[in-house]
């Protein structure tokens, strides 16, 4: 074969492929994880998982009014799973704030303490740069 020539296979791998990209919205994502939950309680409920049966109880006792209102906890549970970058945390706890009254503007908040919240472990790890720095170079 002459260089530059493309062999059948060269070809077939070069050729455009008609069919539309998958768009992957919000929705589709928020009812992509509802469904992988929902399939996993199902196998852990078959199972007659000890363990998760007790988180179950557990999440009944946490997430229930009290000096803390349903709503504001699922705003803190929200906040949390964007700090620790949870998806199915995000979606399932915000999806519980909205039901309990959650104004857009609460949700924002809670999102913008975790964003905070991420970012401070951060300035802790520049103190010890600038540690660094007048180690290296002296008196800053």
């Amino acid at each position: 074969m002459m260089n530059g020539d493309l062999t059948d296979m060269d070809t077939k791998m070069k050729t455009p492929t008609t069919s539309a990209p998958t768009v992957i919205t919000a929705k589709n994502k928020a009812d992509e994880i509802n469904r992988g939950r929902k399939e996993a309680q199902d196998r852990l409920a078959r199972l007659n998982s000890k363990v998760y049966k007790a988180f179950l109880d557990m999440e009944k006792a946490t997430f229930c009014d009290g000096d803390l209102s349903k709503k504001n906890k699922e705003l803190i549970a929200m906040a949390i799973g964007v700090a620790v970058n949870c998806e199915s945390c995000m979606q399932w706890h915000m999806e519980q704030a909205k039901k309990e009254g959650a104004t857009i503007n609460e949700v924002l908040e809670a999102i913008e303490v975790a964003i905070e919240m991420g970012s401070g472990p951060v300035t802790v790890n520049a103190r010890f740069a600038l540690e660094m720095m007048e180690n290296y170079f002296g008196k800053i």
